[in-house]
């Protein structure tokens, strides 16, 4: 069993910034992709960005230029860091080890205040 825990969430104003970590109970390393996503109320869970175990990061296009994903070997955490924030980027946000099919944390609510 593999746990992921996030924290960071909170309440931020329009334009403001925030930063997620996923802490990863199994080397972040043995596992081909890693990833942040999140679901807004009524909406379905989509895809934030990603990084390959080459570092290789993808995102979603409306989270280009303002969102980035991380890896920190030492602590084996993966983060978000997120800046310029929009009140649609409300949502409970989900760390994912392995796509899809792998593992999910809990999830952390981010809510931007307009």
């Amino acid at each position: 069993q593999v746990l992921l825990v996030e924290s960071g969430g909170g309440l931020v104003q329009a334009g403001g910034s925030l930063r997620l970590s996923c802490a990863v109970s199994r080397s972040i390393f043995s596992f081909n992709v890693m990833g942040w996503y999140r679901q807004a109320p009524g909406k379905q869970r989509e895809l934030v960005a990603t990084i390959t175990i080459g570092g290789n990061t993808n995102y979603a296009d409306s989270v280009k230029g303002r969102f980035t994903i991380f890896r920190n070997s030492a602590e084996n955490t993966v983060s978000l860091q997120m800046n310029s924030l929009k009140s649609e980027d409300t949502a409970v946000y989900y760390c994912n080890a392995g796509n899809k099919n792998g593992y999910w944390g809990q999830g952390t609510q981010v809510t931007v205040s307009s």
